[in-house]
């Protein structure tokens, strides 16, 4: 058969058979084939029945009905599977040809995979896509890297089937640009996920401050979140929640007040957590939220301790209308803090492995399709593109002036939480943040000094020249010796 596919799909769960339904509404003939090949047939004859979907029942059925140059895409199961379809691609493909990993990869495979793919004369994208089954069927979003000399090849396809911003616009921006070389799409997806991680937290500790606190109930709490969608909090996230506070099952019941205190994750979180450390990043708020969700794994333990160790329990009686006010302005500034680290780990990722990230662009791509789109997000992409050197978001007009608006009510509601005894992490140590960020001196001298009194690691003084380093004999018997390593 004359090749006539304009890609082809290895993998046909469900996001990858949304993505190809995605592909072939508009007007992109795709090839199919999946490691168990009576899927491709039941899907085929199936949801994609009289659709511009062509079945292969291999890897080299596949190759023959593409057209040149050969588009591969892989949605397959992160780690050893990727590597595996690659291994078995590469002899069946020519140079210029294109491997495409959409998978949830970890950065730095798709770092040595892109080495390796174009060491063979290939070209390779790892692509983050990001919006769940539904997002992969009507747009998601989409964060390409890679092989810069790739991305012409791919564009078309991946811009055509991206959602719009202003969502459902047919003539709208993409959420789908070029993010940068190698690992760079990869990367900026795994932070989409970090951030992801760290909103879900904050609207958590809402939700609980709310419950535990307030005494509200699920049809009140619901109302509330509804409300807030309305206004600076409006997203995808803020909206379910919504949705899910109001919902009952078939008797009547509250199904969130059914449900396990116990929160999953697949590991994109602690990605990003390990690339912060690893970038000496400030990523505190996504650190929180990660380990609040080891947490309440622990539940028979926390069981056992709530029976052992005492603590508030009043509920709040102060003025509650004015505490919601106060707490849908924590919520928000904690929002901004979160996003403002996550833009400070990208910026340090993009020096260390020369990226050239377009941050602006970036807001835009999970402007529509992802897990976090928000209004919020239009509001970073007008910050870069006032200022495209912004060197930190909390610096921009328009949420510095949000800071320092929430200030006294992110304050009181961090405060409130202590006095109830409920547990605020990403809400405080956002907070913790902010206040360690804009203080012109921290006691981080004191922190030197004790490392120069113990192991002779030096320091540097606020009356002499940046980058010279000096030592104090501190017990009169230390010596002049000192470490080597000022970052030791």
């Amino acid at each position: 058969m004359a090749p006539q596919a304009d890609i082809g799909m290895i993998g046909l769960a469900v996001m990858g058979q949304n993505l190809v339904m995605n592909m072939a509404d508009h007007g992109f003939t795709v090839a199919v084939t999946n490691r168990t090949t009576s899927v491709v047939d039941s899907f085929v004859r199936g949801p994609a029945q009289g659709m511009s979907i062509l079945p292969a029942h291999s890897l080299e059925e596949l190759v023959a009905l593409l057209k040149r140059p050969r588009r591969v895409m892989m949605l397959v199961k992160a780690g050893q599977p990727v590597d595996d379809f690659i291994q078995r691609l590469i002899p069946l493909l020519e140079p210029g040809d294109i491997i495409i990993d959409g998978g949830n990869s970890n950065y730095e495979d798709t770092i040595r995979r892109t080495a390796a793919v174009e060491a063979q004369g290939l070209l390779y994208i790892g692509a983050g896509v990001s919006g769940g089954e539904e997002g992969a069927r009507h747009g998601p979003s989409i964060m390409p890297g890679g092989s810069p000399a790739a991305w012409p090849a791919v564009r078309p396809i991946f811009q055509a089937v991206a959602a719009r911003v202003p969502e459902g616009d047919p003539n709208g921006a993409p959420c789908c640009d070029w993010v940068g070389e190698n690992g760079a799409g990869h990367f900026v997806k795994m932070v989409h996920n970090g951030i992801e991680y760290g909103d879900m937290q904050i609207i958590a500790e809402a939700y609980h401050l709310l419950k535990e606190g307030l005494g509200l109930s699920n049809d009140e709490m619901s109302a509330l979140f509804a409300r807030w969608n309305l206004g600076p909090l409006e997203s995808y996230l803020i909206e379910i929640t919504a949705d899910i506070l109001a919902y009952r099952n078939q008797e009547g019941q509250a199904v969130i007040d059914l449900i396990l205190d116990s929160a999953g994750q697949k590991g994109t979180g602690k990605w990003t957590v390990a690339a912060a450390l690893e970038q000496g990043a400030p990523l505190t708020l996504v650190s929180e939220a990660v380990f609040a969700r080891f947490l309440s794994a622990l539940v028979d333990e926390r069981a056992t301790a709530a029976a052992a160790l005492s603590g508030p329990v009043e509920q709040f009686s102060g003025d509650q209308a004015a505490f919601l006010v106060d707490l849908e302005q924590a919520v928000y500034a904690a929002k901004v803090a979160s996003y403002a680290q996550g833009y400070m780990l990208m910026a340090a990722a993009a020096a260390a492995y020369g990226w050239n990230l377009n941050l602006g662009g970036i807001a835009l791509m999970w402007r529509g399709g992802c897990i976090i789109r928000s209004a919020f997000l239009g509001k970073i992409k007008e910050a870069f593109d006032a200022d495209p050197a912004l060197s930190n978001l909390l610096l921009a007009p328009y949420f510095r002036e949000a800071m320092l608006a929430a200030d006294g009510a992110w304050r009181r509601v961090v405060a409130g939480a202590v006095q109830l005894g409920i547990p605020a992490p990403a809400l405080s140590s956002a907070l913790a943040f902010y206040d360690g960020y804009r203080r012109g001196r921290l006691p981080a001298n004191l922190t030197q000094a004790q490392r120069d009194y113990f192991g002779a690691h030096t320091y540097e003084r606020i009356d002499r020249p940046r980058g010279q380093f000096f030592h104090t004999d501190w017990t009169g018997h230390g010596g002049d010796v000192t470490a080597r390593a000022y970052q030791a």
